[in-house]
């Protein structure tokens, strides 16, 4: 008997180059290795990137729609400083979201909080072993669910374009803030608190005062 040849495993697309060039911007940008308030032309960057122009321009249009930077015409790329206005807009912005999707998840909270559970043990866990890449990773994801299981597509990418800003601006206050790692922690596990409660009120005033508490975190660190 003679059996079908397996077809071969479909091997992972390799990103452009243009998209390589933004990874690695918006990675540095957002971490601060290209501070705010530098500029930067394409040469330097392709230079670092090892690459042409061409992907290095496309990479900057794509982060100055994403107000990361400010393209000068023959000058280079100026990285945008944070300014205390951002700070505010952007807190303001999340609220709006984050608040929204509370309300719209409040009827599927219990699929929800099992989802959520799991992002807080990391967020333990991670807090545990030092690990403050993992914890900012496994916060950023707790919210992330919350957001993407309203089912607004164009919400959850508003979200997560927000959630980048604010890492530029001081996200890193798990690593400046002494202490908001079991903050942030508490707060969450408030929050699943509140779903197991039949009080939809509850939940979304633990979800403002945790959003509002990072607000003031934020504040002291710009």
């Amino acid at each position: 008997m003679t059996y079908p040849t397996p077809a071969p495993a479909a091997r992972a697309v390799a990103p452009s180059a243009a998209e390589r060039a933004y990874r690695h911007l918006k990675r540095s940008i957002l971490e601060q290795v290209y501070p705010g308030g530098l500029l930067v032309s394409e040469g330097e960057i392709a230079e670092a990137v090892g690459m042409s122009r061409t992907p290095v321009r496309e990479a900057l249009l794509r982060l100055e729609a994403e107000g990361l930077v400010t393209l000068y015409p023959k000058r280079g790329a100026l990285i945008r400083p944070v300014s205390a206005r951002e700070i505010v807009d952007v807190i303001e912005a999340r609220r709006l979201v984050e608040l929204h999707a509370a309300e719209r998840v409040w009827s599927r909270r219990a699929t929800l909080r099992a989802d959520l559970t799991r992002w807080l043990d990391r967020m333990r866990e991670a807090h545990a072993a030092g690990d403050v890449t993992a914890l900012m990773s496994a916060d950023r994801a707790f919210h992330a669910t919350v957001v993407e299981a309203a089912g607004n597509e164009i919400l959850a990418e508003l979200y997560h374009r927000l959630r980048d800003r604010q890492l530029r601006m001081g996200e890193a206050s798990f690593r400046l803030s002494p202490g908001w790692a079991e903050v942030a922690i508490t707060e969450h596990a408030a929050q699943l608190a509140a779903l197991d409660g039949d009080d939809p009120r509850v939940w979304l005033d633990s979800v403002a005062a945790h959003i509002d508490n990072a607000a003031t975190v934020l504040r002291t660190l710009s």
